[in-house]
């Protein structure tokens, strides 16, 4: 496993497919013999998230509860910067390679440029339905913005890999492309270059799966959480303006309430009548928005109307 004191240079001369996700994490060349620390800090990147995407990559490690110490921004970056690499460059790269490398006179040539196209077709809608849906629902999260009923677990149970096609791809080429010399030399190149490219994406859909995903639901967890304390500061913030509204007969009833009387009990200890004391109640219902028991024991207790050791619980 990697560390952050490790320098950034032996990584890579380990591990030189990590070269591109470099670039997805803004990382550019000529570091010399920094450290991964300084490196990471030196471009505005979160030490901690890039060393998790790496180990993960390299070495299929995940550090437990890793969820909880993830830069989301960052995280957010190198995922986006991944999806342009791979709709802007690389699609475009193994297509042109694909072509130069077949015989035109094949008569297969042109329905294996089609199921290529098709293929890009399919990694494309799907990297497009990422930057459409789920990663502005993500800054949404992060803005702490209202995101409506959608949640990562719908992206994760139609999240799969769409590589069917490239298999089918690299099957035609090796069974029924005859080829020899330089001819030969050039479809063997594209189909190494074809095999790289099943594996980044493979990588890719894994550290969305193992890390994003993991991620974004803790942040859901947080934000859910950020929301249930506001609502509950809202009650208490309602509670206080309400208590000042509440008559001095109001709050006697409700002690009485939480002391467990009935509202005969209540109309006789307070000298009223049963009517004036169903009265007070929905008054009080109203003011407070309480109705049970419970609700206006905690009310009482946390405004000071009464001490906790005089309710029976």
């Amino acid at each position: 496993m990697y560390e952050a004191d490790d320098k950034m240079i032996s990584i890579i001369r380990d591990n030189y497919n990590i070269l591109q996700s470099l670039g997805s994490f803004g990382i550019s060349m000529g570091f010399g013999d920094k450290s991964v620390r300084e490196v990471c800090e030196g471009e505005g990147v979160d030490t901690y998230t890039f060393l998790a995407v790496v180990n993960f990559t390299i070495n299929g490690y995940l550090e437990p509860d890793q969820a909880d110490r993830l830069s989301i921004p960052t995280l957010m970056k190198y995922l986006k910067a991944s999806h342009v690499y791979y709709l802007d460059f690389q699609l475009p790269f193994i297509r042109k390679e694909l072509a130069e490398a077949l015989d035109e006179s094949n008569n297969l040539t042109p329905l294996i440029m089609k199921l290529y196209d098709e293929y890009a077709h399919q990694i494309r809608m799907h990297m497009k339905y990422e930057e459409r849906a789920v990663f502005p629902y993500v800054d949404q999260l992060l803005e702490g913005r209202s995101t409506g009923d959608y949640g990562i677990e719908t992206f994760s149970k139609h999240h799969g890999q769409v590589d069917q096609k490239l298999r089918e791809l690299k099957q035609i080429i090796i069974k029924y492309l005859p080829g020899s010399g330089m001819a030969n030399n050039k479809l063997s190149a594209t189909l190494y270059d074809i095999y790289n490219n099943e594996e980044w994406l493979s990588l890719h859909a894994a550290v969305e799966d193992e890390i994003f995903i993991p991620a974004i639901m803790r942040l859901e967890q947080r934000s859910r959480q950020s929301d249930v304390t506001a609502k509950i500061s809202q009650m208490i913030g309602q509670g206080n303006d309400a208590q000042e509204t509440l008559s001095e007969r109001e709050k006697e009833v409700i002690v009485s309430l939480v002391q467990g009387m009935t509202n005969k009990e209540i109309a006789d200890h307070l000298f009223i009548s049963i009517n004036t004391v169903i009265t007070h109640r929905r008054n009080i219902a109203r003011k407070l928005q309480i109705h049970s028991p419970a609700g206006l024991t905690i009310y009482a207790i946390v405004n000071n109307l009464i001490d906790i050791s005089a309710v029976k619980l």
